[in-house]
Parts: C-alpha cells; sequence; structure tokens
C-alpha cells in the first residue's frame, strides 16, 4: 500500500496536505450531532458533547475507574503503564475488554452512534485506556498527532479515526487538562528521528520520536491558538485523530481522570505499519479482523452490562 503520509524519514519535519475528509458524512436531520456541532469539528478539530449521562451514570464510571486504578494487579499486566519515575499508574491500556463497564461505555448508542456518523462507516475500537493523573504526581502527555503514531507503528492507513474522552474527574484550567491546537487537524506534520525497536515500552511512559518539533509547533500555536476544554464528570471530549494534542503536568492536590476510547472505521483497519518492521501489541493496537460495534441502548448500570 502506498504511503501518502511518510514521516520519520527526513531529516527535516513539513507539513503535507490532508487527503481525506475529516467529517465523512453529510449532515441531515436524523444526525446524533447538530449541523453546527458537525461544521465545528470539521472546522477545529474537536467538540465536546455535555450532559449526555446522568449523575447517577457518571457515579457508576467513577466507582469502576476508583476499583480498576486500586487493584492493578488484577488486570493484564503489561497494559498497566506507571509514571516515568514512580508507580502511579498512568494508564490501564486495552480496559475495555478487561472492564464489562468500559465495554458497555464504548457500546453506547450516545457515543458509538456519533462516531459511526463522523467517519461514515460500522466501526470498532482500535485503543481504549483509562488515563490517570494524580494530583502533585501527574506527569505531562507532550505535544503529538495521534495519527502520526498509529500510521508509523500501528499500519493506519488513512485518517478516518477519532478519539472520544469521557470525564471522569472535573477538568479544571489547573490539573493538567487536555490541550489542542484548533485547526491543526488540517495538515500532516512529519517527524524526524528513526524508531526504536520496541519504542512502545518508552514511549507509553515518555514519548520522544513521533514528536513534532519545536519550530513546526510554534508556527501551528501562532497560527491557530490553543484551547483546554475543561468540564464537569460525564462530559465528552472528541477529537480528530490528527489534531495536536498533549496535556500539563497535574501539580493541584486535585486528581484528573478520563475513559479514552479510539473508535476506527471497520474500512481502515490496521495494515503493515508504515515505518516500522514489527508493529505494536495487540493491547495497544488492536489487529486482524475488526468486530465492529453494535450500539446499546438505555443507561449505563450494574443489571445491563452486556
Amino acid at each position: 500500500m502506498d504511503d501518502i503520509y511518510p514521516s520519520r524519514h527526513a531529516k527535516v519535519a513539513e507539513f503535507l496536505p490532508r487527503l481525506d475528509p475529516v467529517v465523512h458524512s453529510d449532515w441531515n436531520e436524523d444526525a446524533p450531532i447538530s449541523m453546527s456541532q458537525a461544521e465545528q469539528f470539521d472546522r477545529d478539530g474537536y467538540l465536546v458533547l455535555e450532559n449526555l449521562f446522568s449523575d447517577e451514570e457518571v457515579t457508576f464510571l467513577q466507582r469502576e475507574a476508583g476499583k480498576l486504578l486500586s487493584d492493578p494487579h488484577a488486570l493484564e499486566e503489561e497494559t498497566v503503564i506507571s509514571e516515568p519515575e514512580s508507580r502511579e499508574i498512568r494508564s490501564i491500556f486495552r480496559i475495555h475488554a478487561q472492564s464489562p463497564v468500559i465495554a458497555r461505555l464504548a457500546a453506547d448508542q450516545r457515543l458509538a452512534d456519533v462516531a459511526r456518523f463522523l467517519l461514515d462507516d460500522e466501526v470498532y475500537i482500535h485503543q481504549s485506556r483509562l488515563n490517570y493523573k494524580p494530583g502533585f504526581q501527574g506527569k505531562e502527555f507532550y505535544w503529538h498527532s495521534d495519527f502520526e503514531t498509529w500510521h508509523v507503528e500501528d499500519g493506519m492507513p488513512r485518517m478516518r479515526a477519532l478519539s472520544m474522552s469521557v470525564l471522569l474527574a472535573e477538568n479544571t484550567p489547573h490539573n493538567g487538562p487536555l490541550m489542542l491546537v484548533p485547526g491543526s487537524h488540517h495538515s500532516f506534520l512529519t517527524c524526524v528521528g528513526e524508531t526504536p525497536e520496541d519504542h512502545y515500552r518508552t514511549s507509553l511512559k515518555r514519548q520522544e520520536y513521533g514528536v513534532p518539533d519545536e519550530d513546526s509547533l510554534a508556527e501551528l500555536a501562532h497560527q491557530h491558538g490553543i484551547v483546554a476544554p475543561t468540564g464537569k464528570p460525564g462530559s465528552v471530549v472528541i477529537f480528530d485523530c490528527n489534531i495536536m494534542h498533549g496535556s500539563n503536568g497535574n501539580i493541584t492536590p486535585f486528581p484528573r481522570a478520563n475513559a479514552f476510547l479510539v473508535y476506527n472505521a471497520v474500512s481502515n483497519r490496521l495494515v503493515t505499519p508504515f515505518g516500522v518492521d514489527k508493529p505494536r501489541p495487540e493491547f495497544i493496537a488492536a489487529r486482524g479482523e475488526p468486530q465492529p460495534i453494535v450500539p446499546v441502548s438505555g443507561p449505563l448500570a450494574e443489571e445491563v452490562l452486556i
């Protein structure tokens, strides 16, 4: 397959044109989001949905997150990633396969239908994780485009994927919220530096390859600005696979947590990676025959778990 988004090959970074749509469907009155929301996602590359879940549903999700974080030994060992300089949990990967609650969340019609509309296809979970940024100790996530890594290291062919961050704690301007460069998704910024073997073993803690150069980042920031969507627990931040994003460290006493779900179009299933010899493990990037999500309606509650 031709590589239309080559990265980590040249000695100098460059901006390449985006060759894929952002919103793949034409809006209609039956769409799960409004026309203005679809236009915002197309223009800015992100969207915040509020009040999707009831207080009881949010409490249910928070209780599950607390249970998972309190007993990491009950999980698949390789999926639990700690902070670079401590044993604090940073992320738990493949969480939808280890938690029936998160599996039900990923299939929830309120999320899955939005993903299916924006991508105009059946969807499956490419990656899922529980992100946790503890008070005082939570480290930053450096600037990056997810697609650059998913393309180079996983073999995702095209920009037909998106992420949903379901906030499980209040995100304030102070506790290391997600930061985005709106509009940056309209071009593809290549990265420099050859990818080391088994790069994921270090990149999940601190990424040093597949990160943009500072001059290009400054150009994007001066051109588009930086936003940091905040919100109460239960808010959902949806963002395009190619938008430049990151987050600061958390030096407040208030932890930040979110359930992170990556929906990929079934037609965009992974192929041979475009920049490494060996793809990343299954717990980071789902390979093989995709299992399309069948959206489920109704409240999130113990008695309706799938």
